[in-house]
């Protein structure tokens, strides 16, 4: 797909589901049946082909292989041949210095790749090693500088970014999308185990898109990695960011496989020994599983945000401490329980409000709340205004907009 091409396609995603879903491959089955779900793009990334081969994301920026190659032959056998009717996105390590970058961007193009994406980043590397890189010449600014390249033989780009300075950079370079990086995704057996909260990825997220908002507001606006792994940490973030959509890569390929294949394997394993009993069965599954308490207590708040939500009762239910759960769920999202549910009630109510007429009443009981007053002064504490002048101004920018 051609650069105008993409634009094109991606609008008009944008227009039908509200956002934008990415999905960085390592292998053909995986690019195949994630195009078959829907995604709307492909990032062909080397960390992909590691989390494939069984180690962590982290391989990506290892000296294991020669990251350009890697990328250029399983990705041109493997995705783009059976890959028709969404972008494929390559991961290219800019820093190179074997490589001369207008000539490997041709390279990449002939090869039919729809555009090219910074990765493995410099931006991801810190300390000592960072400074000796680009002591070398192996700097952010290359991966800038092929971003302006990209713009200039009107190829597309993504442009991961980590603070606001790289983002400006990458917008005056002419970037197509800007998607902050937050960095590897935690979650299952390999994945990283420190991550910034899920409140320090909307802070982040939201000084990131104030600078695109101000320097170029069409710039299509993603996240990535971090503590983002899971259908409800994408909702939370669309509700509480400018988000247009949601890169993943673990989320999608070594997540599940690491849930999948071992639940698989346990079922065939047992195969004449508990297949009487289908209660049994799901037990030992269910206590053989990589359990994140953290994820459990998201889906329950999803499922039940309009009933009485207390924590010691499902502290109680998970058998674990109350104190060491709220340890636990501190740490990663960066908030409390109570400032968590307030947030996902009042971002439902302003969801349904929006497509429903409702009372303020009825919606504050739907909410979970018993009365209108306790809801009113959660909905102010989160939006700085009450439910009626929340709404009222929504509704006079929206007749604004029309005019």
């Amino acid at each position: 797909m051609e650069r105008n091409e993409i634009h094109a396609f991606l609008k008009k995603r944008l227009e039908q589901n509200g956002h934008l879903l990415g999905v960085a491959c390592g292998s053909g089955i995986s690019a195949k049946y994630t195009e078959k779900g829907g995604a709307d793009m492909l990032l062909a990334l080397n960390s992909g082909r590691f989390r494939q081969a069984g180690t962590s994301s982290l391989a990506g920026f290892m000296p294991f292989a020669n990251c350009n190659q890697m990328v250029m032959d399983f990705a041109s056998r493997e995705i783009i041949p059976s890959i028709k009717k969404i972008p494929v996105i390559f991961g290219l390590c800019a820093t190179d210095p074997t490589i001369s970058l207008p000539e490997y961007l041709e390279l990449i193009h002939e090869k039919k790749f729809s555009g090219i994406n910074n990765y493995p980043s410099i931006g991801m590397i810190g300390g000592k090693f960072r400074e000796a890189l680009e002591e070398e010449g192996m700097t952010y600014d290359k991966e800038v500088e092929a971003i302006r390249i990209a713009n200039q033989k009107n190829i597309f780009s993504v442009a991961f970014v980590f603070d606001e300075l790289q983002c400006e950079k990458m917008l005056d370079a002419g970037a197509d999308i800007i998607c902050l990086h937050l960095g590897l995704t935690s979650g299952g057996n390999l994945g990283a185990k420190k991550v910034m909260s899920l409140e320090e990825s909307i802070d982040a997220s939201n000084r990131i898109f104030r600078i695109c908002e101000a320097i170029r507001p069409s710039v299509i606006k993603l996240i990535y990695g971090g503590p983002v792994r899971t259908r409800l940490d994408v909702k939370y973030m669309y509700d509480n960011t400018i988000a247009q959509g949601y890169l993943g890569g673990s989320s999608f390929e070594r997540i599940p496989s690491e849930q999948s294949l071992t639940h698989v394997t346990q079922e065939f394993k047992m195969v004449g020994k508990f297949n009487q009993n289908a209660e049994l069965h799901k037990m030992i599954a269910d206590v053989s599983s990589h359990y994140n308490y953290v994820d459990l207590i998201k889906e329950h708040v999803a499922a039940n945000y309009m009933h009485e939500l207390i924590f010691s009762d499902i502290a109680d239910k998970l058998h674990i401490s109350r104190s060491y759960l709220s340890t636990l769920f501190k740490k990663e999202m960066g908030c409390t329980f109570p400032e968590y549910v307030r947030r996902v009630r009042i971002n439902k109510a302003i969801e349904i409000e929006k497509c429903e007429l409702i009372s303020f009443v009825n919606l504050a009981y739907l909410m979970g709340y018993n009365d209108y007053a306790h809801f009113s002064k959660a909905f102010k504490k989160q939006t700085g205004m009450s439910p009626r002048e929340y709404f009222s101004n929504k509704n006079r920018k929206l007749r604004e907009s029309v005019q």
